[in-house]
């Protein structure tokens, strides 16, 4: 009800006014194609839904149907695990070479696709990762993962192909290759990474305002050159 990180306290009593009279398309775990076989039963509203016969609904989704039924009266007899969001989820894409590529100059135009559509779906889902997998699958049919976990969040396309062809230039054997894959791994949603980065840097953030701003006001004076950096500055001066 107030996605994605807002909570929302239903109690069991309240099931049929707040839940009931919203489309069934709101309710979690039914999708557009889920709906539409719903709405063509005369099922549109989540409450249509508590309501309909346990046969009709079996004939028409399988015992999924008898799932959504129990769900549509707020009964859900599973295990709460608070770790589930974290071990669930993998983004990841495969493909299988047209020819076996045995050059590095074959391989990572292959691993820059397929971070590129790795990132479409994260970005998509909003989510991020710190850990990349990579997957070689060689002409034999051996199959190897390898992964690396980094500091920093990442779901650019730029971040996963560097980071999967490091994994490749560090992994490969030189034989030839028939399968290459990319995935991000434990991936989070953006806002909550952003939120844990905002969390643990706005101390030191914080101590570094006044000098930004006296930075900033000296370079609205004086033109942005007139700060370097203290590299720069040496790199810049003549031996003495």
């Amino acid at each position: 009800m107030q996605k994605p990180l807002g909570i929302t306290v239903l109690r069991k009593r309240d099931v049929q006014t707040v839940l009931w009279p919203k489309a069934v398309e709101e309710m979690h775990g039914i999708g557009k194609k889920t709906a539409e076989k719903l709405n063509a039963i005369k099922i549109v509203t989540i409450g249509d839904l508590a309501k309909a016969a346990p046969g009709l609904l079996k004939q028409t989704l399988g015992v999924k149907g008898e799932v959504m039924k129990e769900r549509a009266w707020g009964q859900d007899d599973r295990q709460v695990n608070p770790d589930r969001q974290s071990q669930f989820k993998s983004i990841g894409n495969s493909t299988t070479l047209s020819q076996n590529a045995v050059d590095e100059h074959e391989v990572l135009p292959v691993l820059n696709k397929l971070s590129h559509s790795v990132s479409s779906r994260m970005k998509a889902k909003k989510v991020v990762s710190k850990t990349i997998q990579l997957t070689i699958r060689y002409s034999d049919f051996k199959t190897i993962t390898r992964s690396q976990t980094i500091s920093k969040a990442i779901s650019e396309p730029n971040d996963l192909f560097h980071y999967s062809a490091v994994l490749f230039q560090r992994h490969w054997n030189g034989e030839p290759i028939r399968l290459l894959g990319v995935a991000a791994l434990q991936v989070s949603h953006q806002l909550q990474e952003e939120e844990q980065l905002d969390l643990f840097t706005y101390g030191e953030q914080a101590k570094k305002e006044p000098l930004y701003k006296a930075v900033e006001s000296l370079r609205e004076k004086y033109g942005d050159n007139i700060i370097q950096s203290g590299l720069k500055k040496q790199r810049g001066k003549k031996e003495r």
